[in-house]
């Protein structure tokens, strides 16, 4: 007997709703594919039953009010549910530990709790991020213990997530999706359910562990450019260039068959994926006897990006005879990207904690990001508006590049602050005018690599 795919009208159940999950079963659910969405949590379960989204991605609560009581979208904490699904995808959480070992108990819990009720021709697609080798050897064996074969009675495939927070929902809807099968059945099944469910292209690679691979390489590369680009600042600013001269002219040269592309500098690099992913790579591979130099350099880089930005402002306010420990700092931003609400591992954390180490008073502002969590993790309540957030701040430290801010009313805001004032740029990149604007005004402006 061997595995046969037959999904016409699929019915789907995604396990782990969290971020990665919640995002990819309300999309599905919106373009008419039945979803139940299964996570041990039922406080966040009791949540989405009201038609409600604690996770702060942009359109996602609004998009899980609109199909509040619909029966495309259902919440249920009892693994039951994925008996009478065709589809079975996982989302779980996967971290590290501090050697860069995954840890797998929560991918170990539900394989456990599918294979109790495991049926044939079922398909299960893995999206957590994991280790190379993870689908094959720990996965599958697992699901293989309800008396089940991979690629003979039902089919196992991972398909890596590769959402960036803050455009989830428009890239579950455009973006190409990677596909390795535990055989060809299971790849034939998995892109054919991908390419219907979300009309987007799909690219099958050889096996599970290619598309392993795929994914963490992805997130390596993106973590080590944007710590060449930190260090491309360091170095402009060491020369009394910007930085962004430096990126734009260099980003025009032809590359093979692309260009040079050097990211964007910043305070520092958060997230649940770039400050782990690498780190899985690095100790997957030490584990097979390969020494990866490039990932330890890169997360160090990264890693300094707080320290550097809270000397770099410091040194501006001596600079204004301004001494750090009498300064105030107003920080503007306080989530680890734009344009989102999500804290998760923000290095604007670090760069409070070193303000307020050498005795800088630090207030707090952020329209998007949930007051209590951002008390929680800081120990400042924020501000509830900019106005209270500046009032004599000697230094406005724009730390996340929100769209509110790119649109501050600069003449407005030298009423309120301290006469010697320091526009710290550490995500907006505001344009030449702009500065020069700031600096007619008699603010001091000062970027990262600028």
């Amino acid at each position: 007997m061997r595995f046969i795919p037959r999904f016409r009208h699929p019915r789907i159940a995604v396990v782990g709703f969290g971020y990665v999950g919640s995002c990819l079963g309300v999309t599905l659910a919106e373009l008419g594919r039945p979803v139940v969405a299964i996570d041990k949590d039922g406080v966040l379960i009791d949540e989405l039953r009201a038609g409600r989204c604690p996770i702060p991605e942009p359109g996602l609560s609004e998009a899980v009010a609109r199909l509040h009581g619909s029966e495309l979208l259902t919440f249920t904490t009892d693994h039951d549910a994925v008996r009478d699904a065709d589809i079975v995808i996982i989302t779980v959480g996967t971290p590290v530990d501090e050697h860069g070992t995954l840890l797998t108990d929560a991918l170990e819990q539900v394989c456990g709790q599918l294979a109790a009720r495991l049926r044939r021709e079922q398909l299960v697609i893995l999206k957590s991020t994991v280790s190379p080798g993870t689908t094959r050897t720990l996965v599958a064996p697992l699901l293989e213990r309800s008396g089940l074969r991979v690629e003979h009675d039902f089919g196992l495939a991972f398909t890596p997530e590769r959402l960036a927070e803050g455009s989830a929902l428009a890239q579950l809807r455009t973006l190409p999706i990677v596909v390795g099968g535990c055989g060809p059945d299971s790849a034939a099944a998995a892109e054919q359910f991908w390419a219907q469910a979300l009309e987007v292209p799909t690219q099958t690679v050889p096996t599970p562990e290619t598309a392993e691979v795929v994914k963490l390489a992805t997130n390596w590369w993106i973590d080590a450019n944007i710590a060449i680009a930190n260090e491309v600042a360091r170095l402009s600013a060491a020369f009394d260039v910007d930085v962004l001269d430096v990126i734009g002219a260099a980003n025009q040269l032809p590359k093979g068959e692309r260009h040079v592309n050097i990211l964007l500098p910043s305070i520092g690099v958060g997230g649940s994926c770039l400050v782990k992913d690498p780190w899985m790579v690095w100790r997957a591979a030490r584990d097979r006897g390969v020494d990866l130099r490039t990932i330890p350099v890169a997360r160090q880089v990264n890693e300094a990006m707080p320290g550097h930005s809270r000397q770099v402002i410091s040194d501006e306010l001596l600079k204004l005879n301004v001494s750090p420990a009498a300064a105030k700092v107003a920080v503007l931003g306080v989530t680890f990207k734009n344009d989102t609400g999500d804290l998760r591992n923000t290095p604007v954390k670090g760069v409070v904690d070193a303000l307020l180490a050498a005795g800088t008073t630090v207030t707090l502002f952020d329209p998007l990001a949930d007051p209590d969590a951002v008390h929680d993790m800081f120990g400042i309540r924020p501000e509830s508006t900019l106005e209270a957030a500046v009032d004599g701040a000697h230094c406005v430290a724009i730390l996340a590049g929100h769209r509110q801010f790119r649109e501050i009313d600069f003449a407005a805001l030298c009423t309120v602050v301290a006469d010697q004032c320091l526009i710290f740029d550490g995500r907006i990149y505001y344009p030449a005018d702009t500065i020069r604007r700031l600096h007619d005004l008699g603010l001091h402006y000062r970027g990262i690599g600028r």
